[in-house]
């Protein structure tokens, strides 16, 4: 998928990576006795009824999610992606939509980004995504997003994506360096959870 509407990061990974294998890889990683599923256990320890997987790409974590009982629901620009999930899990919603102008008539309890969709977005696009993903969330809910932190000119910093979330009403109430929570000390990777006021 490439055009004005992704980022220039996007549209070179979408270059680079063949969807059927990425899409098999998990399997492949499962059957070889690798966790796969550290998102899917960190969003169902925060005891969520409802879920919003947004940018949720083939719908490997939602349907984790579903599979364990929770209601949940995906949203993604990629349609590409969605085909795998349809596929996949045809009882699931799946919203084929850009995450800064979703407008869904639904709110959860969370709101989980945990495939670096942060830094795959336009940055232009950041605080709108966030902002549009906060309007979404219950009351005390959450957003959660988990993502590299990079060199690159263009990198979001955590200061950048804090900065977006108080701008849309959210407060910083976690932050881990991984899935399983390991304490975030200025790594290379971070696990964000932000809380509606």
């Amino acid at each position: 998928m490439t055009g004005e509407h992704v980022s220039d990061r996007w549209a070179e990974w979408r270059r680079q990576i063949p969807l059927p294998e990425y899409h098999s890889r998990w399997e492949r990683m499962a059957a070889e006795g690798k966790a796969t599923h550290g998102e899917a256990d960190f969003i169902g320890s925060l005891r969520p009824h409802r879920v919003l997987d947004a940018g949720c790409g083939m719908g490997r974590v939602a349907i984790e999610l579903n599979r364990r009982g929770i209601e949940v629901e995906g949203a993604d620009l990629d349609d590409d992606l969605l085909a795998f999930a349809r596929g996949d899990a045809p009882h699931i919603t799946w919203h084929h939509a850009d995450l800064s102008e979703l407008a869904l008539d639904r709110r959860f309890d969370v709101v989980a980004m945990p495939g670096n969709v942060m830094i795959f977005c336009r940055p232009e696009h950041r605080c709108p995504i966030v902002a549009s993903l906060a309007a979404h969330l219950q009351p005390e809910g959450v957003l959660v997003a988990g993502f590299s932190l990079d060199s690159r000119p263009e990198a979001l910093t955590l200061a950048e994506y804090d900065a977006c979330c108080a701008g849309a009403g959210l407060t910083l109430f976690e932050r881990f360096s991984s899935w399983e929570r390991d304490p975030y000390t200025g790594q290379d990777y971070a696990v964000s959870v932000h809380r509606s006021r």
